[in-house]
């Protein structure tokens, strides 16, 4: 099995050779591709794995996981994707560029599927997993290195059968004011998401708060602030660069916004703003009468 530090040699002297006219290795090109610049190989050859005769026709079709990619859902999908769109073209590999490992393709459907499903969309039929190599077809390309085993004996293997993808079904809570009084949420805010974190299987949203609605116990600056998630799971599910409503609870002892099970995120829209602060009079108009009637009962 090759170590990745073999592999970045063999890509270094690929792309440094001096590869004479009329040979077939002639047809390996640079990666134009933006989001792809970041990978451990810089010369591609077209068409791809997904039939794409130009880097430009690519460009175009793998700019629709963009959104995707901001939500973090795995650290393996754009590795993945670049594989599959920007597929690696060495002197060796010129004829049949080498494809990603079934095993890379797994984790990040693992990953990503529950997220997409949330906006009623599926893994994709172009980018099946059933089809990929694994040890006994011949080399394929991950992260860890370019391997020949992707079998129990790669120390990079990992089981598919423990990916469950239902395991981190969110619950869908609707948003109304039973709910709402119901959940008594320490703070709500209007916050556009800025990335979303995953720190040893920890996850957490950086957002810009834009307005705080209501706050109990921690101080919510108008800025960038860190909300932690209590799960593996992006529960509720958030995207890059959109605008929500946020509801959910703190922990005053550690000063952190919490999202945890019963948060609420939805894409904010000022009637909501209207109604979450109408509901909140409504709460505080209850608990001071229920305070009068305390105080009468005593006399």
């Amino acid at each position: 099995m090759f170590s990745y530090e073999m592999f970045i040699c063999v890509l270094a002297i690929a792309c440094l050779l001096e590869i004479p006219r009329g040979t077939a290795a002639a047809s390996c090109e640079p990666i134009r591709i933006p989001m792809c610049r970041s990978m451990p190989w810089n010369m591609t050859k077209m068409p791809n794995h997904l039939h794409h005769s130009t880097q430009a026709n690519a460009v175009l079709a793998i700019e629709q996981f963009e959104g995707l990619l901001g939500t973090q859902c795995s650290p393996d999908l754009l590795f993945f994707l670049c594989a599959m769109y920007a597929p690696i073209c060495t002197i060796d590999f010129q004829h049949d560029p080498i494809k990603p490992c079934k095993s890379v393709c797994e984790r990040a459907k693992c990953g990503c599927e529950p997220v997409m499903k949330k906006y009623n969309h599926t893994w994709p039929e172009s980018l099946a997993c059933e089809e990929l190599p694994v040890y006994d077809r011949g080399v394929c390309i991950s992260p860890e290195a370019i391997v020949k085993a992707d079998g129990p004996d790669n120390p990079y293997y990992q089981d598919p059968s423990k990916c469950n993808p239902d395991r981190c079904k969110c619950k869908s809570v609707r948003l109304a004011q039973k709910t709402y009084s119901k959940n008594n949420y320490n703070y709500v805010i209007r916050a556009r998401v800025k990335e979303i974190k995953t720190r040893n299987h920890d996850l957490s949203a950086i957002v810009e708060v834009k307005d705080v609605l209501k706050s109990s116990l921690v101080n919510i600056p108008r800025d960038i602030v860190t909300l932690y998630y209590s799960s593996g799971c992006l529960c509720p599910p958030l995207i890059a660069n959109e605008e929500y409503i946020i509801m959910g609870y703190e922990n005053e002892e550690r000063s952190r916004l919490l999202l945890i099970d019963g948060s609420i995120a939805q894409k904010w829209k000022d009637k909501m703003g209207r109604k979450v602060k109408r509901w909140d009079q409504i709460l505080q108009s209850r608990a001071n009468s229920g305070r009068s009637n305390t105080k009468r009962n005593r006399h």
